[in-house]
């Protein structure tokens, strides 16, 4: 690994913002060609003024990806158009008069302790903060808690806590990260057919010690994951490769409880899919003694060893899964497009949400430019 900083990656290898990235489904250089970009997804563009949907175009046409080689390098920019995410139920009127409930006491909280130590000071929530509070998250802690609105807000609260000392403003920065990544252990890589973004793990490729920056790598990326959810879409499909991997590279008992913990209590509903493959025996017996500590939702969520064309695209599907892109991991290249691409949507969301008025509450098909309006210019929205 070079000294250079992301930033510096991103000159070299980027050359400007990185959105223009194609898809390449096989090594057939010359079907590749008629490939050189899949079109935006149906509704990509919905939801964008005309000067973000010039702006978008700016980004990928500054961004090409050759593909005469066939060879994939860098995250996918957009999934297929038949990658649609499935349609959310309707409220009942108690749930949409509870959610009013929630949302009534979170809009009325103004300031939370820094960290959850005893006798920490308090400060009044930040604007990443109130933009993290959205329609949609808080109904995924409302389905968490079993409609319980007090204990929602509970568990709101005591999230918004552990994001202040686990993500906080610059905790978590790209170049502090990179280490952890060098050898490719995880992947944001392409979206299942329900447009979930895939976040492979990949044991077999740790490079470092045990410790908490471990932990932190496996929170950043999974924000990375989370910022490539296409409009319409909540949940991310996890994909743990375990071929290779050796006692020393697994994680933790240790690890895995305190992933599983801040998993099930501070992203409740964000597992839409975890598909295990080349699953060895000492992994089996691993998860076994784990599974008391795996919430009920989250096991009806489990495949193992399963084909994962059932469940993603050849198209987006790296070989060493089972599909036909071929994909080489080059730390450079991967990592600075990785993180300009996912900073592109950061930025084009939060706009969005100045925009409509800085609202806790807002949706996020609107936010992540689909077509619904922002809350209050909606005739359908939760009341």
């Amino acid at each position: 690994m070079s000294a250079t900083t992301v930033s510096e990656q991103s000159a070299v290898a980027i050359e400007a913002d990185p959105e223009k990235i194609t898809f390449v489904a096989d090594g057939d250089a010359k079907a590749a060609a008629s490939k050189t970009e899949q079109p935006l997804s149906k509704n990509a563009n919905q939801g964008q003024s005309l000067t973000e949907q010039t702006n978008t175009t700016d980004v990928l046409s500054s961004f090409p990806l050759s593909v005469a080689d066939g060879l994939i390098t860098k995250p996918f920019r957009e999934h297929l158009q038949s990658c649609k995410p499935q349609p959310r139920p309707e409220l009942t009127s108690d749930q949409a008069k509870k959610y009013s409930e929630l949302l009534d006491l979170i809009s009325n909280l103004s300031d939370l302790p820094v960290s959850s130590k005893l006798n920490t000071p308090v400060t009044p929530l930040a604007d990443n903060e109130r933009m993290w509070l959205t329609q949609e998250c808080l109904l995924r802690y409302l389905r968490a808690t079993k409609w319980n609105v007090a204990a929602a807000s509970e568990r709101v609260k005591s999230t918004l806590i552990w994001r202040r000392e686990n993500i906080g403003e610059g905790k978590l920065t790209p170049d502090y990260i990179s280490p952890e990544n060098e050898m490719g252990k995880h992947l944001v890589l392409g979206w299942d057919i329900h447009g979930r973004p895939c976040f492979y793990l990949i044991p077999r490729n740790e490079c470092t010690e045990k410790g908490r920056r471990q932990v932190e790598h496996l929170i950043f990326m999974l924000e990375r994951a989370i910022d490539l959810l296409p409009a319409g879409q909540e949940t991310i499909a996890l994909v743990a490769d375990f071929g290779g991997v050796s006692r020393k590279q697994a994680a933790s008992v240790g690890q895995t409880r305190e992933i599983l913990d801040f998993l099930q209590n501070h992203y409740p509903e964000t597992l839409g899919r975890a598909l295990a493959i080349n699953m060895p025996l000492m992994v089996t017996i691993f998860f076994k003694l784990l599974s008391p500590f795996i919430d009920p939702a989250t096991k009806e969520k489990l495949r193992w060893n399963e084909d994962l064309r059932q469940y993603i695209p050849p198209e987006q599907l790296a070989q060493f899964a089972g599909g036909d892109v071929r994909w080489e991991y080059d730390h450079n290249v991967y990592w600075a497009a990785l993180n300009q691409l996912t900073e592109h949507r950061r930025k084009a969301y939060k706009e969005r949400w100045v925009r409509s008025g800085r609202k806790i509450g807002e949706n996020e098909n609107y936010l992540r430019g689909g077509p619904e309006p922002p809350v209050g210019e909606s005739t359908d929205r939760v009341s």
